[in-house]
């Protein structure tokens, strides 16, 4: 039923309050509603945030907008993961309502005294209000004298009732007549992981993997040989180290080099094919070690400063043990044999997808045991992968289990599919996702992206920009050259919190498997690849060090590591991007030359409120790339080399 002050059109809510928005630790989440009622009477409104331990925190005000009517908006900061709500009331203000009517009686001497008189009334009510400090008290007790002092001039007195200093008092301490209730709403508040951090993805088994001359075979890397180079992913300064599937590759129907159906007996197979004699999902490739050396290659992992995430395929090769000992969660076909998985006209004749229509209890106990399996072996990280093949009703009933004891635990979907499916799932539990974002290269179509993330889909939806992975080889880093590598990376690392690289793109790795395919030549999902990483930094063949000075400048500027604080500028040239980010008193401004094959020269033009500046102000744009700096104010000149650098990330800073 509507309230006595109607408040309508609540954001963030999901799926009409049945489950959580999403939130993080420390982030700025705002919060809105149309507020109104009958008549010309002033309105309040606050939100209050209550924790996950019931506790009621103190009300933020929401703020009318100056644009959009009956719409207000405030901003609260939950400060601890887990549970929380927050609730909107709304009031009628019967202060700000005589504030108005005396501003507009009393200069024109109609009912000076009556207004006064009720203004007198509504004093020695606020006067009598609990949690008034002594500075208020004061200023109320002024504000009844002048009320009451007709030997004043009516100016004086009245000037004495519009003061500051008195509006502060009943901002901060309101009367409120006929206060309605909306809420509570759902939010779940997250760590800080969930929302900012740099990916990095390698297959172990490549890590450390050796030629033997001599027989031309491939020797596998090993967990040991793989923690050898987790040095140089800390260095290069990311967060999370993200393996594929590590547990026993299928036999059957294995998969040769470029997904071939024809493999050789020593071809390893893809990872996602799980499943074999040696084990399923809870397993480790007897290749690549045992537990304990998982374990001790965890243990690596966080004394670098790295979070290891597991991937999670729900999906079996033809022997893995869940063939023999639960047949019923597989699909049988007419004939008689399981089905493979398709995605046409991609055929995957090694894996067999899991039904959830036969045992989806079964199904879930057993999920369930997995990651949790993986959680005592310390991973709090899981990708999942193509999590839109699955039910959304696993899912919920997955990250809510998983949620209800181990809160901190993130899970990344990885599904490139329609829009609805992909906010569904950041509904019901993922903390993060895949995005477009690999096939958003024209100004337009980014400029529109990054409004949609940050502003639209936010409170359902956290991304993380992926530049590459195993199976995207996007086209424009195909033909753009190392100038493309540099520039995608600059704009996923600035342009969202969270982004991801696949091991290769430092070495500039382009080649795919045929025209027209995203698939990458000689693909890692198949087989082993050998990376000669030390000759490539001896003979500066790499972009490890521009990925490094990128994650550093995320690492210095709080600014960066936000979702919902991005503004879009403009500029003259179609291949060149202008956005900022802003976070207390640290602005960064990206100015981005979309153009991997030419040096682009154009004038960018500057929303200057929006870096928290005036229209005719000036500043000193300081480059975080090259160091240099410049005088900039709204309107500026930039010529971008790609061949050089495509990119300013720029602080701004307040002139000397």
């Amino acid at each position: 039923m509507v309230g006595r002050i109607p408040v309508m059109s609540v954001h963030p809510v999901v799926d009409l309050g049945r489950l959580p928005a999403k939130a993080t630790v420390g982030e700025p989440l705002p919060v809105r509603a149309v507020v109104f009622r009958e008549g010309h009477d002033k309105l309040g409104a606050e939100v209050v945030l209550i924790d996950p331990d019931g506790v009621r925190r103190p009300p933020s005000r929401m703020q009318a907008h100056p644009e959009i009517p009956d719409r207000y908006d405030a901003e609260v900061v939950p400060d601890a993961v887990g549970a929380w709500s927050f609730e909107i009331q709304a009031w009628s203000d019967p202060w700000a309502t005589w504030r108005h009517n005396a501003g507009v009686k009393v200069p024109a001497g109609v009912d000076v005294e009556l207004m006064f008189t009720e203004g007198r009334l509504l004093l020695e009510r606020a006067a009598g209000l609990a949690g008034l400090d002594r500075a208020s008290k004061t200023a109320l007790k002024g504000a009844l004298q002048a009320a009451t002092d007709t030997e004043r001039p009516v100016e004086a007195r009245l000037a004495t009732l519009e003061s500051a200093e008195l509006d502060a008092v009943l901002q901060a301490h309101p009367l409120r007549d006929l206060v309605t209730v909306e809420g509570p709403y759902p939010l779940f508040v997250d760590r800080v992981r969930a929302l900012c951090g740099s990916w990095y993805e390698f297959f172990p088994r490549s890590e450390g993997a050796t030629l033997d001359e001599a027989t031309g075979k491939v020797r596998s890397g090993t967990f040991r040989t793989a923690a050898q180079r987790l040095d140089a992913v800390a260095q290069m300064g990311f967060d999370v180290i993200y393996l594929p599937p590590i547990h026993p590759i299928g036999e059957v129907n294995r998969k040769g080099p470029n997904n071939t159906l024809t493999p050789g007996p020593d071809d390893p197979g893809s990872p996602w094919a799980i499943g074999s004699k040696d084990g399923g999902h809870d397993a480790i490739h007897p290749e690549l070690g045992t537990l304990e050396d998982f374990d001790a290659f965890v243990a690596r992992a966080r004394e670098l400063d790295l979070e290891v995430a597991l991937d999670l395929a729900l999906q079996a090769a033809p022997d893995h043990p869940w063939v023999t000992s639960h047949p019923e969660w597989f699909t049988t076909q007419a004939d008689g044999t399981i089905a493979y998985a398709e995605n046409p006209p991609k055929k995957y004749q090694d894996i067999y997808p899991i039904n959830f229509d036969n045992d989806s209890v079964g199904i879930c106990r057993e999920v369930l045991r997995l990651v949790r399996h993986w959680m005592s072996h310390g991973v709090r990280i899981f990708r999942v992968d193509n999590p839109h093949t699955k039910p959304l009703a696993f899912w919920e009933w997955l990250l809510r289990e998983v949620r209800r004891t181990d809160p901190d635990v993130v899970f990344l979907s990885e599904a490139f599919t329609r829009p609805a499916m992909m906010h569904g799932l950041g509904a019901v539990g993922f903390q993060q996702s895949y995005t477009y974002f690999t096939w958003r290269t024209a100004k337009w179509e980014i400029e529109e992206y990054l409004r949609e993330v940050s502003h639209e889909s936010d409170h359902v939806m956290r991304p993380n920009f992926f530049v590459n992975t195993p199976d995207i080889l996007p086209a424009f880093l195909q033909y753009g050259g190392p100038a493309a590598f540099k520039i995608r990376a600059a704009l996923a690392a600035t342009g969202s919190p969270s982004w991801g690289v696949y091991a290769g793109y430092e070495l500039y790795e382009h080649v795919a498997v045929k025209p027209g395919s995203e698939e990458y030549l000689d693909s890692e999902k198949y087989q082993i690849r050998i990376r000669d990483w030390e000759g490539a930094e001896r003979e500066g063949r790499t972009l490890a060090p521009y990925l490094r000075q990128l994650n550093e400048i995320r690492r210095a500027h709080p600014a960066l590591q936000l979702l919902r604080n991005i503004s879009i500028h403009s500029s003259d040239d179609e291949n060149v991007l202008v956005f900022s980010k802003r976070r207390d008193d640290d602005v960064v401004l990206v100015v981005i030359n979309l153009d991997p094959h030419a040096t682009r020269e154009t004038m960018v033009h500057l929303d200057m409120p929006a870096l928290g500046l005036g229209w005719h102000d000036s500043f000193i744009a300081s480059d975080d790339l090259t160091g240099d700096e410049w005088s900039w104010s709204q309107h500026n000149y930039v010529r971008l080399d790609p061949g050089y650098q495509p990119a300013h990330i720029i602080t701004v800073r307040s002139p000397r």
